[in-house]
């Protein structure tokens, strides 16, 4: 049944009727109908972890529902379908319907702190034994599951070269995992100097990425082969976003770079000189501005081509949380557990919630809809 017949319908018979055929043509039941608007099937919403949305996030949004997960949440969660998955602290993958009922489990073992991944129906996610499972969106039973030497704390990617999708995991044995998803084989291994504890971001054909050994890294997708690493840190440990062939990028050293990672040039580089503490969180992007939130407790807007502070806003404590802008508010959270907007030109604060728990993961958008979790175990859906 398509929308039209709906449609006609709608003029003609009363709204409970219209939710029987809606439950009829859909499977869904009126509370599952899935929001308006796009999903987040990774982490930071696309494989170029712009921390984007195309859905306007609401203005005063309120609580709609929690989960109690049991354990501490520092995976991000993901949703797609109307669908949320998320990780926990005491090993357990948890899918959630869009309401806040709990679909499936999975326990696989181990701490998960990596956010999961969703394509093709199914659920790409690590632990912190260093095991990559696959399971069925459907109904979470193992597909396959692939083993690394330490462990996974980054969130997976994935690229396809046209023939097959590739999943792209980083772990503590010090490699980038590239992975077939259908099968759970492995294709090629690309080697760092230090742990990987970020996601990669994709552009280009390209997988880049910062490691603990302080180097940007740039792997062609197609051979699994490196182009010379690019020094910018002592320590990287949270995730770039790409956009037009640059990179931006926080280090541990306190200091965010402006990347050309075609080139290998170092645009420009910014940190605050009187605190100079950690960039743990990842950067947004939208129009000419990188939003990021720092351990000096601020969230900063710089300008894209110049580094230059448009402004800054205290939240109160660390962010080690990834804003998520829809271009006309900036979403951010914090170790306090607040969770607060931010106005995009201003960053003057628009709406604020206290949760009461830290905040380390970052928040999922779909449709109308908030998800985060918050260190004490509690899954938390924000909207209208």
């Amino acid at each position: 049944m398509n929308n039209n017949h709906i449609n006609q319908l709608s003029q003609r018979y009363c709204p409970i009727l219209i939710a029987i055929i809606i439950v009829t043509a859909t499977g869904m039941t009126p509370m599952q109908v899935r929001p308006d608007g796009g999903d987040w099937r990774n982490y930071r919403g696309n494989a170029r972890l712009t921390g984007t949305t195309e859905n306007p996030i609401p203005p005063s949004p309120q609580t709609l529902w929690t989960f109690d997960a049991g354990f501490d949440l520092k995976s991000s969660p993901v949703i797609y379908n109307s669908r949320i998955v998320i990780g926990s602290g005491n090993g357990i993958v948890y899918c959630l319907s869009i309401d806040g009922h709990l679909i499936w489990q999975y326990e696989t073992g181990n701490t998960i702190e990596a956010p999961a991944l969703i394509h093709n129906n199914r659920v790409y996610i690590g632990n912190l034994q260093g095991t990559v499972f696959c399971l069925s969106l459907d109904n979470g039973k193992l597909i396959w599951q692939y083993e690394c030497d330490n462990q996974v704390s980054a969130a997976p990617n994935i690229w396809s070269d046209g023939n097959r999708d590739i999943l792209l995991v980083g772990s503590y044995d010090y490699y980038l995992h590239a992975i077939d998803a259908e099968t759970g084989s492995s294709i090629w291994k690309y080697e760092l100097y230090n742990y990987l504890h970020s996601a990669v971001a994709i552009e280009n054909d390209l997988a880049v990425f910062g490691g603990c050994d302080g180097y940007l890294h740039r792997v062609d997708l197609r051979r699994g082969d490196g182009l010379p690493e690019i020094e910018i840190a002592s320590y990287v440990a949270g995730s770039p976003a790409l956009e037009d062939g640059v990179a931006y990028i926080g280090d541990y050293d306190g200091v965010f770079s402006a990347v050309n990672y075609l080139s290998g040039d170092i645009l420009w580089r910014w940190t605050d000189k009187e605190r100079q503490l950690p960039f743990v969180a990842s950067p947004a992007i939208h129009g000419n501005r990188i939003i990021i939130g720092n351990r000096d407790r601020f969230v900063y807007s710089l300008d894209k081509k110049t580094g230059e502070v448009q402004w800054r806003t205290n939240t109160g404590s660390r962010v080690e949380s990834s804003a998520v802008t829809d271009g006309r508010q900036v979403l951010v959270a914090n170790m306090r557990g607040d969770i607060m907007l931010l106005d995009i030109n201003t960053g003057r604060r628009l709406w604020m919630f206290e949760t009461g728990s830290a905040i380390s993961g970052s928040p999922a958008i779909s449709g109308n809809r908030i998800v985060l979790g918050t260190n004490d175990g509690t899954v938390w859906c924000f909207g209208n």
